[in-house]
């Protein structure tokens, strides 16, 4: 069921990157957030990704390679002063590339979401309802697509929050 929904202020651990999901920048961003998280007491939700493209036109017609990414984790103790610095030093013998992990704090305001249970490749339908939802209530996207991963990333039956920020057109 397609919603809107008010997102107020938001803090995470957050690595930016370039690529296709699953790539090898992609993958590595993970595992850099889940080492400085883990330094923190853990994960305190599931991982998140804001996703946009550069370029005009759909987002999903332009190479996988070329989708720009924000992945975020909530994570214990990310807004103590000092703890980034202390957990990224603690996480480096990980090996992960920790010194990407930042903290990032962001607001979504009015957001269109849907839960869309199935294959990544499928999400496009979800997507197609939540357009004509906006379309129906003259609404325009307002920033990056947001995911919520409920399941991990390679579950075989995900289930994924989307979620769009926008505005009356």
């Amino acid at each position: 069921m397609v919603k809107l929904v008010s997102c107020g202020a938001q803090t995470r651990l957050s690595v930016s990157g370039v690529g296709e999901p699953g790539g090898v920048e992609h993958v590595s961003a993970i595992g850099a957030l889940y080492a400085v998280a883990s330094e923190l007491g853990g994960a305190t939700g599931p991982l998140e990704g804001l996703w946009w493209v550069e370029e005009e036109g759909p987002a999903l017609m332009v190479a996988r390679e070329r989708w720009r990414w924000h992945l975020l984790l909530p994570a214990a103790g990310v807004e103590i002063a000092g703890a980034l610095e202390r957990a990224r030093e603690a996480a480096r013998g990980s090996g992960a590339a920790v010194d990407r992990v930042m903290v990032a704090s962001f607001t979504e305001g009015e957001c269109v979401e849907v839960v869309h249970e199935g294959p990544f490749s499928e999400e496009y339908r979800s997507l197609a309802v939540m357009e004509a939802f906006m379309a129906e209530r003259g609404l325009v996207v307002n920033g990056p697509h947001h995911e919520v991963y409920l399941t991990a990333l390679d579950d075989p039956s995900p289930r994924t929050v989307l979620r769009q920020p926008v505005r009356p057109a």
